[in-house]
């Protein structure tokens, strides 16, 4: 039986094969639309206070405040949400599926996908979408405008019903498409400028199994290299040092509002660095655990990979089923529309590997003294 693809891949690997990386979010969105391109009706979403507040909230859900991590760039839920809207403007110049695109993102709270975790949604990471709507239907200013662009709440506060801004793993969507440029820029190291648009520039809109819109690619080579790609990010995201990160940051949030260091409210209305600053100034007045697994997350650098569980009085451990991200593009070769696994081995054999790895049971970090 051969090795799994992904089994040499391990977290000092994988932090170690890039060095660092020249990323410019602007050139970035650029590449995502032309200058040329842009919409101008954008501008006056993206200015919305509802919007902004987005700027404090991390994409990589919180690892870019631990040492275990070695992020290279920040990018926020709002680069995020503007580069789905590009995208989506790009391959439809539809406004409502634009501002739709723009507006997915405007439910999340601080530290993202943490969230999710701290509530018992690991596995599918969606819990934060819920009051989206109502977000939407009571911001004034945000009605003003829909008004104004003859828009209705129903056209864009589900971004779902568009298969071109998303759709299902392992299909190929903007939201899924944006979000693997910037995480891998900033995690490993990957998706240089130029690979970027190489990619980028290689899709199409092309009809899928049940003959929905779907985004994907006009050569195999291009979409061979783009799922790898993707499968690699994918792949620190299930490893326990992402699981445990984003758990512990998650029995943190639980902890502080449980002793009253923060209330829920704020998870919408302060930025990332306020919320660690009111931890890291009051915990140790309230809980030592607290104070301990504060501590710990800010200053880990690596952690315990073991097939039973350590002594909580001296461990943080997880065991976490997490969402499993991954493409597998649809691809024009021949004059036919197929899926990548169906003409390509290696991509049919990454896949296979990337959805049969696991890690150890357990990831455990030794917490760290108050």
């Amino acid at each position: 039986m051969s090795e799994n693809y992904f089994s040499k891949y391990d977290w000092n690997t994988m932090m170690s094969l890039h060095g660092e990386i020249d990323f410019s979010i602007p050139a970035y969105h650029e590449v995502l639309c032309p200058k040329s391109d842009f919409p101008d009706f954008l501008n006056r979403y993206i200015e919305l206070p509802v919007l902004q507040r987005l700027k404090g909230v991390g994409l990589l859900c919180g690892t870019d405040w631990t040492k275990l991590y070695h992020n290279r760039i920040y990018y926020s839920r709002l680069d995020h949400s503007i580069g789905v809207a590009l995208i989506v403007w790009h391959f439809t110049h539809n406004k409502a599926q634009t501002i739709a695109g723009l507006l997915h993102d405007i439910s999340t709270p601080t530290f993202s996908h943490v969230s999710d975790f701290r509530k018992g949604d690991a596995l599918t990471q969606t819990v934060t979408e819920g009051p989206t709507a109502t977000i939407i239907r009571n911001d004034t200013e945000l009605q003003k405008l829909l008004k104004y662009d003859n828009l209705t709440n129903e056209e864009i506060e589900d971004y779902h019903i568009y298969p071109i801004a998303d759709n299902e793993i392992p299909q190929l969507s903007a939201d899924r498409l944006e979000y693997m440029f910037p995480s891998g820029a900033a995690l490993d190291g990957s998706w240089t400028m130029e690979e970027i648009a190489r990619c980028y520039n290689d899709i199409l809109i092309l009809k899928n199994e049940q003959g929905m819109p779907e985004l994907g690619f006009s050569h195999v080579k291009i979409a061979e290299e783009y799922c790898r790609h993707f499968c690699m990010i994918g792949h620190i995201l299930q490893l326990n040092e992402n699981k445990l990160t984003l758990h512990m940051l998650g029995q943190i949030m639980n902890m502080a509002v449980e002793s009253g260091v923060l209330n829920e409210e704020d998870f919408m209305q302060l930025n990332e660095s306020q919320i660690l600053n009111k931890i890291e100034k009051n915990a140790p007045n309230t809980s030592i655990y607290l104070t301990r697994y504060f501590n710990t997350f800010r200053k880990m650098t690596e952690i315990e990979h073991t097939n039973e569980p350590l002594s909580s009085d001296e461990y943080f451990c997880v065991n976490l089923k997490v969402k499993q991200r991954y493409i597998n593009p649809l691809v024009k070769t021949d004059g036919n529309t197929v899926r990548l696994s169906d003409i390509s081995q290696f991509s049919k054999n990454l896949i296979k590997d990337f959805l049969s790895f696991e890690d150890t049971k357990f990831g455990c970090v030794k917490l760290l003294n108050y």
